[in-house]
């Protein structure tokens, strides 16, 4: 039916009719009006124009395409089209509106295309038009996360399954305008900065917490455009994010966009000048690292470790910084949480020199010690992993005289008790690696071991004694006093 009336609206030839002059800005900019594309077939001919279609407040209905009407009328026809997107529907109801929905969406559509051509130069006023309908439609109350709806305040967010809002066939279109209009070489960025200020900022920010990953990704792009193209906006969206994450880490940790602000981070991260300057240091200190505290690490821990091994790459001086805040934030009994930890570190020392190491080995290789003999098989198997590690080997063959003494009871504990085969096997490669890197050293080192295990003994001896000894007695009190009663 839409087709039938469009095409009955574009019958008429634009070629042979005047251009009259465009509608004031007064008129167009007033109330939503848009108008019907079948009142152009009237059976008098005239001259139909855009100034000549009688307004239509508060409906939705088809208005001609831009292409087919005069280049003088297409502004304001223009204006109107946006103002048609500014109608907002119930998309909970899939009933409702059907053909509003339909004419907004189709609308939506064209003026992408428009904006992405480029065959509309769009003048300040039209630019202030189409953020506010942008605004208008992306900038709203996202709805309660799952865990809201249920009252469960302890939900795992790993659990929560994919929400996918219902109303993005129009805001997938509003987010494709706002894209293109950020990254279009038409876009003046003096004038666009009024509209993308700061307020606009934090408002898009705010939307990373959609439930909805498409929308995220969308967001994701854009406000990485934004930082690139506005210089002004750096400090302000750097700031912005790390109040985000503080918030995330100290109150709520619930927040659903972190992974794609980390991702937005890392390409930021990646293009720091040399020396880093001392705000970028505490950045990394401050927000970066205490992000190994939530549970949830694993929904943005691929993006966190980047962002992380990027500064040490970038200064290999933070490496000792680093690996201690990592340490810090350790987990005691999440094995899955333990693994990442472990991943995240081997691929920061392969950016970690050997001066740098050597300020961090102890602490670092007394909690491999403890992840070597962990009864999870992950945590062990993940930990010995490293001797896989070229360059990791090398920075513990140097200082092998600090760190075998560290992790020989654990190897040793593994090979004669671990419940796992490949665990034991693992053990025992590692033993015979220091073995052949040091035969002095490796018979020194079983030589304490030995004599730990020989005190140990001796105690647990002296132990067994002891309550040996506080059993007689006690069964002796036990029978002079049945005596007494008797």
């Amino acid at each position: 039916m839409l087709n039938k009336i469009m095409k009955r609206g574009q019958r008429k030839s634009w070629k042979s009719e005047a251009i009259e002059a465009p509608i004031s800005q007064s008129s167009s900019a007033s109330s939503v009006t848009v108008n019907h594309a079948s009142r152009l077939a009237s059976a008098t001919p005239q001259h139909v124009t855009l100034s000549n279609i009688p307004p239509n407040p508060g409906t939705v209905d088809v208005l001609p395409m831009l292409r087919d009407v005069p280049m003088a009328d297409r502004h304001n026809l223009f204006i109107r089209k946006l103002q048609i997107c500014c109608f907002l529907f119930n998309f909970t109801d899939p009933t409702k509106s059907v053909r509003e929905k339909e004419i907004k969406r189709q609308t939506l559509a064209e003026l992408v295309d428009l904006v992405q051509s480029g065959s509309c130069k769009m003048n300040e006023v039209m630019q202030e038009e189409l953020m506010k309908m942008i605004s208008v439609n992306i900038f709203r109350c996202l709805p309660p996360a799952a865990h809201e709806n249920t009252g469960s305040e302890g939900g795992d967010p790993e659990e929560d399954e994919m929400f996918m809002d219902p109303s993005w066939p129009h805001l997938q279109f509003v987010y494709d305008l706002l894209l293109k209009y950020v990254v279009s070489s038409e876009t003046d960025t003096k004038i666009a900065k009024k509209y993308l200020d700061h307020s606009f900022v934090l408002k898009l920010l705010d939307l990373f917490d959609s439930e909805d990953m498409r929308e995220r990704e969308y967001l994701k792009t854009i406000l990485h455009r934004i930082y690139g193209r506005f210089m002004v906006h750096r400090p302000f969206i750097r700031n912005a994010i790390n109040n985000i994450f503080y918030q995330f880490i100290f109150e709520t940790e619930r927040y659903n966009g972190i992974g794609e602000l980390l991702e937005i981070l890392g390409s930021i991260i990646n293009g720091f000048a040399l020396p880093m300057k001392e705000e970028h240091k505490l950045f990394l200190v401050r927000a970066l690292i205490p992000l190994h505290k939530p549970k949830c690490i694993s929904l943005y821990h691929q993006q966190l470790s980047y962002c992380i091994t990027q500064f040490v790459e970038k200064d290999y001086r933070l490496a000792d910084t680093v690996i201690r805040g990592v340490l810090k934030f350790w987990p005691v009994t999440n094995c899955g949480k333990e693994v990442l930890f472990l991943g995240e570190l081997e691929e920061i020392l392969e950016f970690t020199q050997p001066a740098e190491f050597q300020r961090c080995m102890v602490p670092l290789f007394r909690q491999i010690g403890r992840s070597l003999t962990s009864s999870h098989f992950q945590v062990a198997e993940r930990a010995l992993f490293w001797w896989n590690n070229e360059h990791i080997v090398s920075l513990i063959a140097e200082n092998r005289s600090v760190i075998l003494p560290i992790i020989f009871d654990a190897l040793e504990k593994n090979i004669r008790g671990h419940w796992n085969q490949a665990i034991i096997g693992l053990s025992s490669n590692v033993r015979r690696m220091f073995l052949e890197m040091d035969p002095e050293l490796f018979e020194e080192c079983q030589m304490q071991h030995d004599e730990k295990q020989a005190r140990a003994g001796e105690l647990k001896h002296n132990r067994e004694l002891t309550w040996k000894k506080l059993e007689e007695v006690a069964s002796q009190v036990t029978g002079e006093e049945s005596m007494i009663v008797i």
